[in-house]
């Protein structure tokens, strides 16, 4: 919901029926720190309040391998996100997710960088007392649901944690009922959207409009007793197209979902 006002956005959430959102962080998008002062804090915090809206989570993509100063920059913007974060929720602040860059070729040659700065994001991490959890990408360097495990076992933080997302699993020919055993117990966060195609060509999809079924997926994290958030991501490749309208989009994702949520039961 770039395109719209935060408190415009809360509220037409609200009204379709969902019970929490996460808030994209990214540069120039309407809730990026820098963006928000003081007094539209205390705003967005009260219109959550009174919408009885939850803050699941906070989008920053950040990326590991990055130079020297650009990984300065990710420290710090880690800092302003966990400001933000206490400021709209203090009793509960949301965790920060967030992809982790590179190309899957180079998984082998970079996966000792990308430990090394995420040991790094975890030191800042613990200090502000916020969990990030880190998300595989179809198109990045870590990219399967062992590459994640990894970097967990490297880290070794109570404060990073794993963000799941089976869309990009479902492009690898990953089955849904290994990937949630593999990372369900690391995870803190779920993502939910459709794709088409194959990993070395693809399209994101709204939740519903691809191969995944939500109704064995639902049923899936009943079984594991599940209590984390399930968010709806809209992809880029879908909001960046001409005539796109972000509210259409909420509401078919949560007819798709909740007719599969009450299914699942």
């Amino acid at each position: 919901m770039k395109s719209l006002p935060l408190t415009e956005a809360c509220a037409a959430c609200a009204k379709i029926g969902y019970d929490s959102v996460e808030l994209a962080l990214n540069p120039s998008f309407p809730a990026e720190p820098k963006l928000l002062t003081p007094a539209a804090r205390r705003e967005l915090a009260q219109r959550l309040k009174d919408l009885n809206l939850g803050l699941a989570g906070m989008m920053d993509n950040l990326g590991l391998l990055a130079d020297a100063a650009t990984h300065r920059g990710h420290l710090d913007r880690i800092k302003a996100d966990a400001e933000l974060s206490r400021d709209l929720a203090p009793a509960t602040p949301p965790l920060l997710e967030t992809i982790l860059g590179g190309k899957p070729a180079e998984w082998e040659n970079v996966k000792t960088k990308m430990a090394e700065q995420l040991r790094a994001w975890a030191e800042v991490a613990a200090r502000e007392k916020i969990t990030i959890a880190i998300k595989p990408h179809v198109g990045s360097a870590a990219h399967l649901p062992a590459h994640a495990l990894w970097l967990l076992e490297q880290v070794n933080s109570p404060w990073i944690k794993a963000a799941f997302d089976q869309s990009h699993y479902q492009l690898r020919g990953l089955k849904l009922a290994d990937t949630l055993a593999a990372l369900l117990p690391h995870t803190r966060f779920i993502h939910v959207k459709d794709a088409t195609g194959e990993a070395a060509k693809f399209e994101f999809k709204l939740p519903g409009a691809g191969g995944i079924d939500y109704t064995d997926y639902f049923a899936r994290l009943r079984k594991a007793n599940w209590r984390g958030p399930v968010v709806v991501e809209v992809s880029g490749m879908i909001f960046n197209k001409p005539g796109y309208d972000p509210i259409a989009a909420a509401k078919q994702c949560f007819a798709s979902l909740d007719t599969a949520r009450r299914a699942s039961a």
